[in-house]
C-alpha cells in the first residue's frame, strides 16, 4: 500500500523526489556514450554544435530523470494522472531531445570505421526499417498506449518494479521509432519523405496521438481501476475524475508537443536548405575560378597581328556536335549559310 503518502500539492510535487537506480544507470550510460563521443571529435579538431550536446542532455536525458524520479513517480501508485503525465514525457517529450542531440551522426563520426560502418548496416537493416517506416511507426506508439492502458500491463507494472521499469524502455524506444528518423541528419526514411512530407506527417502525428488521450478520458473502463481504489487515499480527485485528469492532461501535452515537433521539423529543413546552398554556391565559386581570365600575355610586336582579348567563347564556337559544326559554317548565329553548290 502507498496510501501514506501527504496530499499532492504544488510544494511537494517540487520537492518529492526518489531514487530510480535503474534510470540513473540508463541516464549515466547513454550520457557517457554522448560525452565520450563528443570529446572523441574534439581531440581530433572536429567541432559538434553546443545546442545539439544541451538538446541530448537537457531536453532528453532531463525529461527522462524527471519522469522516473520526481513526484511523478514518487506519486504514480497512488493517482493516474502522474503516471499517465509520466508516460506520455517518455514517449513524446524526451524522445525529442535525444533525436534533436543526433546521436546517430555524433556516432557515425566518433566511432572507428568499423564499428561505424557495423552501426549503419545495423540501423538500415529491415526490421529498423520496417519499424521506422512513417504510418508503421505512428502506430506502433498508439498501440504502445492503448495496449499499456487498457490491458493487465499497466496494473501488472504498478505491483512489480521490474516491469514498471520495461514499460518506462518500452515507451521511450517506441517514442524514437518515430522522432529519430524525422529529426535525424541520417537518411532512415524512404527518399520520397522529403521534408515538406515530414512535416505534413508530423502534423498528422500530433493529432493520433491524441486519440489515447481521448479514449482514457471518455472510457467507462477504469484503468488500473481496482489497484487505484485498493489505495488507502482519502483526499484527491474520486478515481474516475482522477483517469479524466489523466486524459485530459495527455490531450494536452501531446498537442503542445506536436507543436514544438513541428517547428524543430522545420528547422531541419531550413537547416537542409541552407547547407544545400552553401554546396552550390561553392561549387558556383568553383566553376568561377577555373573560367576566371589568364594572365595577359607579352605585348606582340608590331608586325605581329592583335592578339585576341579573353573573352567568353560563345557555345558555338566550342561545341563539336553537328549544330555546332553548321553555325561556324554559316558564320555564326544570324548570319545566312553559303550556298549550296
Amino acid at each position: 500500500m502507498t496510501g501514506f503518502l501527504p496530499e499532492l500539492t504544488g510544494g511537494r510535487f517540487l520537492g518529492y523526489w526518489e531514487w530510480d537506480f535503474a534510470a540513473v544507470a540508463f541516464v549515466v550510460v547513454l550520457g557517457g556514450a554522448y560525452a565520450w563521443a563528443v570529446l572523441r571529435l574534439r581531440r581530433r579538431g572536429e567541432s559538434w554544435p553546443v545546442a545539439r550536446t544541451a538538446a541530448f542532455g537537457l531536453l532528453g536525458l532531463g525529461t527522462i530523470v524527471f519522469a522516473t524520479m520526481s513526484a511523478l513517480a514518487v506519486y504514480d501508485r497512488v493517482l493516474f494522472w502522474p503516471a499517465a503525465v509520466q508516460n506520455i514525457l517518455l514517449d513524446l517529450i524526451a524522445p525529442i531531445g535525444l533525436a534533436l542531440g543526433d546521436p546517430l551522426a555524433l556516432a557515425y563520426r566518433a566511432l572507428p570505421s568499423l564499428s561505424a560502418r557495423r552501426l549503419r548496416g545495423a540501423m538500415s537493416g529491415r526490421v529498423v526499417r520496417a519499424l521506422t517506416f512513417p504510418l508503421v511507426s505512428s502506430a506502433v506508439v498508439i498501440a504502445t498506449e492503448l495496449g499499456i492502458y487498457f490491458t493487465p500491463y499497466f496494473g501488472a507494472a504498478l505491483r512489480h518494479g521490474a516491469l514498471h521499469e520495461v514499460m518506462y524502455l518500452h515507451l521511450l524506444l517506441a517514442g524514437c521509432l518515430f522522432v529519430l528518423p524525422m529529426l535525424s541528419r541520417e537518411e532512415m526514411l524512404p527518399a520520397w519523405c522529403s521534408h515538406p512530407v515530414r512535416a505534413a506527417l508530423v502534423f498528422l502525428d500530433g493529432i493520433f496521438d491524441a486519440i489515447p488521450g481521448v479514449v482514457v478520458m471518455t472510457s467507462g473502463t477504469l484503468v488500473a481501476g481496482s489497484w487505484y481504489r485498493a489505495q488507502a487515499r482519502t483526499w484527491g480527485p474520486d478515481v474516475q475524475l482522477d483517469q479524466m485528469i489523466g486524459g485530459g492532461a495527455m490531450i494536452s501535452i501531446a498537442e503542445l508537443v506536436g507543436l514544438v515537433f513541428l517547428i524543430a521539423v522545420f528547422a531541419e529543413w531550413v537547416r537542409a536548405e541552407q547547407v544545400k546552398t552553401a554546396e552550390l554556391d561553392r561549387r558556383l565559386d568553383a566553376e568561377q575560378v577555373r573560367a576566371a581570365p589568364r594572365a595577359p600575355s607579352p605585348s606582340p610586336s608590331p608586325s605581329s597581328p592583335a592578339a585576341e582579348p579573353d573573352r567568353v567563347r560563345p557555345w558555338w564556337e566550342t561545341d563539336t556536335g553537328v549544330v555546332g559544326q553548321r553555325i561556324r559554317a554559316s558564320g555564326g548565329p544570324g548570319e545566312a549559310a553559303p550556298p549550296r553548290t
